[in-house]
């Protein structure tokens, strides 16, 4: 299993790729492997102001939905427009071009409840 050392994850299964005050948002190599072949990606809450843990949008696999869960605070500035004709880059790129959602960072947001790369392959098994 890919699991970039640079990156940041959670135990819902999203990576984040922190710069500045940006975080650019996906999921991890594991989690596409076990959801499948995905054929839609649903970000609802563009421009909108949510905290970490909080549902910011859905992927939907051909067997299942699953919901998507923000690693950080913050405003989510971008959807991957990428996505909306080629769904399945989640399943061939998930740390590069699969990219999900851009977010501007809550001001101060401790990443320390973050997961590294080696916490994350614990946690997976």
């Amino acid at each position: 299993m890919n699991t970039p050392a640079e990156l940041k994850y959670t135990k819902e299964h999203e990576w984040v790729r922190i710069s500045g005050n940006t975080a650019i948002v996906g999921i991890t190599d594991f989690a596409q492997s076990e959801l499948g072949d995905i054929v839609f990606v649903d970000v609802d809450t563009l421009d909108e102001t949510l905290e970490a843990g909080e549902v910011f949008g859905s992927v939907e696999a051909v067997k299942t939905v699953s919901d998507l869960y923000l690693p950080v605070s913050g405003t989510i500035t971008e959807f991957n427009p990428d996505l909306e004709n080629e769904p399945e880059l989640l399943n061939s790129d998930p740390y590069g071009k699969g990219w999900i959602i851009k977010v501007e960072m809550a001001e101060n947001f401790d990443i320390s409840g973050l997961l590294s790369a080696e916490q994350y392959q614990a946690s997976i098994g």
